[in-house]
């Protein structure tokens, strides 16, 4: 047995063993992590594996090993790990998937993915944190999607009864061949902003690649056309039936979940409710700062919905930013004549504002911190009533959040 475990040393260098015994501290034996349903989880099968190796215990470790295979037979990652450990009993294992004749690229893109796998089980959200692009959600509103592409994770975060948002599940997703911060059709990425889900797609209506469904998202948004950002068809989607998982970076610019995670997250989301945030690395946040943020967003949007009552043009243009810029090109001149022409001409008008979400827009390179607010508008003119549902993307400018484009929205 020692013979072997030596055998073993140089494949434990590359880190992965390394990670493994590093893990965070929920139960390695159960198969579960809190939130998840009682099914065997993969990641955690596959953990117990290089636990196991860290022992120096390699019958174990082979145990494990046949027991993942054996529940995930077209789980990839799994079949690679239990090929090293058969060779361990004749050979020295020099690489992590040291399979004679394997093709380069397949190697390399399931070493990515067992790092990133199992490095993203390491550096687990800390409960006690919150998402700083969290902000509010509205009442109906009850989850929220984030996604990690750093760490090749979706996050689903929840709120409960106290409007606290907690953790509930987490998956592993491939992404864009060449990464994030998508701009144009065809460049092999994945978007960073926040988009909502806009529809479903049974398995059924699709090719067998894309697995048992589909859940496709509103990319381009608002605040991508106004930066000429193009492309299309970004989707949630699973995989071939032969295929458990994808390499990290293996995408057209969707997002890839393994078919049982995939299942698993579309029925938990709601059709043009559930927000999805996209990420390069998250951020978090103590619940006390991230309430701060809510209440000063709150109170930039109560200012300009007071302004707004007035009619005072020169009061609610100080609102916004000088290089403000609308969906459909119009400039802050424009946009102000739109305003001023909506209210007929009124001295004072009567508005309120409900069902107000707020986030944090995820950065993106050489943009300002923003803020995104929607919310819908009910405005009493004379007579008259008007609902809108709007969308504002605000912007820092000189120390100060100003608009820098809106949308009236669906």
């Amino acid at each position: 047995m020692q013979g072997r475990y030596r055998r073993l040393a140089p494949w434990m260098a590359a880190g992965i063993v390394l990670l493994a015994s590093a893990a965070p501290s929920f139960s390695l034996a159960s198969g579960t992590k809190p939130g998840v349903p009682t099914r065997q989880d993969p990641e955690l099968m596959l953990i117990d594996v290089y636990e196991a190796l860290s022992e120096n215990r390699l019958r174990e470790a082979q145990s494990r090993a046949d027991a993942l295979v054996a529940a995930y037979p077209n789980f990839r990652l799994g079949h690679l790990v239990r090929g090293d450990l058969l060779l361990l009993y004749t050979q020295a294992i020099r690489t992590f998937g040291a399979a004679a004749n394997a093709p380069a690229e397949n190697m390399a893109a399931l070493r990515a993915e067992a790092m990133v796998r199992l490095k993203s089980l390491r550096e687990r959200p800390d409960p006690a944190l919150v998402p700083q692009a969290l902000l509010q959600l509205r009442p109906e509103q009850k989850n929220a999607l984030l996604v990690d592409a750093r760490r090749s994770r979706l996050y689903v975060y929840e709120r409960d009864k106290d409007d606290r948002f907690r953790l509930v599940r987490d998956y592993y997703v491939s992404q864009g061949k060449l990464g994030v911060d998508k701009f144009r059709e065809g460049d092999q990425k994945t978007p960073l902003g926040i988009y909502y889900i806009t529809s479903r797609v049974p398995g059924p209506k699709l090719p067998a690649f894309y697995g048992p469904g589909a859940l496709p998202i509103n990319y381009p948004n608002e605040w991508d056309r106004v930066n000429d950002r193009g492309g299309s068809g970004i989707w949630f989607h699973g995989t071939p039936p032969d295929s458990y998982s994808r390499p990290p970076l293996s995408s057209d610019g969707c997002i890839v979940l393994p078919n049982p995670d995939m299942i698993e997250l579309s029925a938990t989301v709601e059709v043009g409710m559930t927000p999805v945030i996209i990420s390069e690395q998250l951020k978090f946040v103590t619940p006390a700062k991230a309430e701060a943020e809510r209440v000063a967003a709150n109170r930039l949007l109560e200012a300009w919905r007071a302004d707004l009552e007035t009619t005072d043009p020169h009061k609610l243009r100080a609102h916004y930013s000088q290089h403000f810029k609308a969906m459909r090109g119009q400039n802050l001149d424009a946009w102000m004549t739109r305003i001023q022409s909506a209210n007929l001409g009124a001295r004072q008008i009567a508005v309120s504002l409900r069902d107000v979400s707020l986030f944090r827009y995820p950065e993106q390179k050489g943009q300002k911190e923003m803020i995104v607010a929607a919310f819908t508008q009910e405005a009493v003119i004379g007579k008259g009533r008007h609902v809108t549902r709007k969308r504002q993307y605000w912007a820092q400018e000189g120390g100060q959040w100003k608009i820098v484009s809106e949308a009236n929205i669906q």
